[in-house]
C-alpha cells in the first residue's frame, strides 16, 4: 500500500509538471509570435488632399510609420471611392498585416470589407465610419462628428441671438462627416436661426467659393451667418463675401470646423468667429490599434479623439503651437 501511494503522488506531480511545462511553453510560443512595430505591414487608402486638414492627415500618417519602422503602403484615391477600393483590393493581394482606410463615402464598402475579413486581415476606419457590420472592422478611429455639429450649433447660437438668416456649406455628399455635421448643427442651433440655403462645397477651398458666390447672388446681405463644414470651404467662402463687398466675420458670422492653421489665421484678421478642432494628427494612435489588432486583441467599436472649441481672442498666442 504505502508503494502505491508514492506511485500515486509521483504520477500526480508528473501530471502538475508536464501541465506547467506545457502552459509556460505556449506563453513563451506565443511571446515569439507576436509582431512588434518593425514586423508591421500596413496599407492605407487615404480619401486624397482635399483639405489642409488631410494633408496633416496624411503627413501624420507616413511620418509615425517612419518614426516607428512600419512598413507603409499609402494609396491616394484622388476623392473616388473605386480608387480606394482597388487599392484595398490590391492590400489583400499583397497580404498585408493591417489595413487602414478612411471611407470617401458612408455605403458600398460591404463587398470589399467582407474579402479582407475572409483573408483573416483587419481593417481600422480612420477619421471616417463606414456603414457596414461590425464584424467587418476591428474599430474606427476618429472624431464624434455628431457632437461637433452639435458644438457649431451652438457657438451659432451665441454669435446670432437674434437669430436670422445663415447658409451651409456641406461637406461630401454622402460622407460620415457630411451627415453627422449637418444633424448635429440642427439638433442644437435655435429656432431663429433660418437656414436658408445648404449646399455641398465637397471640403475644398475653390468649391466652398464658388458656392458661396451663388448664396451672395441670390440672398445677398439678407445672409447674417454661415456655417461650414470645415475650415477650407469657410477660407474660400470669406474670399467669395470679401469681393462681393461685405465683411467676412462682421457683416456675415462664420463657424467652421477643423481648426487648421489657416483657420487662426483668418480669426487673427477678424474673419472667421469660430473653429470646432477635428483633431488629424492620428498616426500614433492608429499604429497602435493596428498592432494590437494584428496580434489578436479585442479592440473597441471606436476610439475617440479629444477636441475644442477654439476663439479669435486667443488665435494669436496658439497658432505658434498648432502642428497643422
Amino acid at each position: 500500500m504505502k508503494k502505491l501511494s508514492l506511485l500515486i503522488i509521483f504520477l500526480l506531480l508528473s501530471v502538475v509538471i508536464v501541465g506547467c511545462s506545457s502552459t509556460g511553453g505556449e506563453e513563451a510560443a506565443d511571446e515569439a509570435t507576436a509582431k512588434t512595430m518593425e514586423d508591421l505591414v500596413v496599407g492605407y487608402a487615404q480619401i486624397g488632399a482635399e483639405s489642409e486638414w488631410r494633408t496633416a492627415n496624411t503627413a501624420s500618417i507616413k511620418e509615425t510609420a517612419e518614426q516607428l519602422g512600419v512598413d507603409l503602403r499609402f494609396s491616394d484615391a484622388q476623392q473616388k471611392q473605386e480608387n480606394q477600393i482597388a487599392a484595398i483590393r490590391s492590400y489583400i493581394a499583397e497580404g498585408v498585416d493591417v489595413i487602414g482606410f478612411s471611407p470617401v463615402v458612408e455605403t458600398g464598402w460591404e463587398t470589399v470589407l467582407q474579402e479582407a475579413k475572409d483573408a483573416g486581415i483587419p481593417v481600422i476606419m480612420v477619421d471616417r465610419r463606414a456603414d457596414v457590420p461590425r464584424d467587418l472592422y476591428a474599430t474606427y478611429l476618429g472624431s464624434d462628428f455628431v457632437e461637433e455639429g452639435r458644438k457649431a450649433g451652438n457657438e451659432m447660437n451665441t454669435l446670432l441671438p437674434e437669430g436670422g438668416k445663415i447658409v451651409e456649406l456641406v461637406g461630401t455628399v454622402g460622407s460620415a462627416p457630411a451627415n453627422d455635421r449637418y444633424a448635429g448643427f440642427r439638433e442644437t442651433v435655435n429656432d431663429n436661426i433660418e437656414i436658408v440655403a445648404s449646399q455641398s462645397g465637397d471640403f475644398t477651398r475653390a468649391k466652398g467659393k464658388e458656392v458661396m458666390e451663388a448664396f451672395l447672388k441670390n440672398y445677398g446681405s439678407d445672409i447674417v451667418g454661415l456655417y461650414a463644414h470645415n475650415d477650407d470651404m469657410a477660407i474660400g467662402a470669406i474670399q467669395a463675401i470679401e469681393e462681393y463687398g461685405l465683411k467676412p466675420g462682421v457683416d456675415i458670422k462664420i463657424v467652421s470646423i477643423d481648426a487648421v492653421r489657416g483657420a487662426f489665421e483668418a480669426m487673427i484678421a477678424g474673419k472667421l468667429n469660430v473653429t470646432v478642432e477635428c483633431n488629424p494628427l492620428l498616426g500614433p494612435q492608429f499604429y497602435d490599434l493596428a498592432l494590437r489588432a494584428v496580434n489578436g486583441e479585442q479592440l473597441p467599436d471606436w476610439v475617440p479623439s479629444e477636441e475644442s472649441v477654439y476663439y479669435p481672442d486667443n488665435a494669436a498666442e496658439l497658432l505658434p503651437e498648432r502642428k497643422y
